[in-house]
């Protein structure tokens, strides 16, 4: 059955490296605050921002994002970018997409770090133009002012408008693989499921 057209659907992009329940909680609370029908995870090739030396196989990253979402049908995952021309470029992925299923809406979910570092971006404003960008802060980090927002208006307002905060999990996956490479345990920070992928495949060791 295909979604009524005032539904809206959230895009939710990062490494997962690995998926933790920071994630998962970014995802379900965003879809709360901002009313979306549903929230697709889609986890980048070739990360435009990041260096990360460590990053897991396309495969492992894409088979722990099932296993994590499993059950919750508010929760999808998208492999897209793992067939798009890299780097892993949002104005690429939303073209795609929105060539993919047109007439759909779609919300980008980010976090209140990079709010304020959107001009670095790809072709920022023609992003913008792609989709609602919406914004869901952990509980005391603050709203920025308008002008640390270092776009051209209307953007600065705009993008406020959809500011939120929420109690979110303080993790993050480079604390994940740390952790991982000492020996310590990472439970209650990674869905079980993960938990176990990770040491049948020697993840991050």
């Amino acid at each position: 059955m295909s979604a009524p057209d005032t539904a809206c659907t959230g895009l939710l992009g990062g490494t997962f490296n690995p998926v933790h329940l920071g994630h998962l909680a970014l995802a379900r609370e965003a879809r709360k605050a901002f009313g979306l029908d549903e929230v697709w995870l889609i986890p980048c090739a070739v990360p435009p921002h990041k260096t990360t030396t460590d990053l897991a196989p396309d495969a492992d990253r894409l088979a722990m994002l099932r296993l994590a979402t499993e059950g919750d049908p508010a929760l999808r995952v998208s492999d897209i970018e793992m067939h798009l021309p890299p780097p892993s470029w949002t104005l690429r992925t939303l073209d795609a997409l929105r060539a993919a299923h047109p007439g759909r809406r779609f919300a980008f979910i980010i976090g209140g770090d990079t709010l304020t570092q959107l001009h670095t971006w790809h072709e920022p404003l023609q992003v913008l133009e792609r989709a609602r960008f919406v914004t869901l802060a952990r509980v005391g980090y603050g709203r920025p002012p308008a002008d640390a927002i270092r776009l051209p208006p209307p953007w600065p307002g705009r993008l406020l408008a959809d500011y939120r905060e929420a109690a979110l999990p303080d993790v993050s996956s480079s604390g994940v693989r740390e952790r991982i490479r000492r020996g310590e345990p990472i439970d209650g920070l990674v869905p079980d499921a993960v938990i176990r992928y990770i040491g049948e495949k020697g993840l991050y060791r």
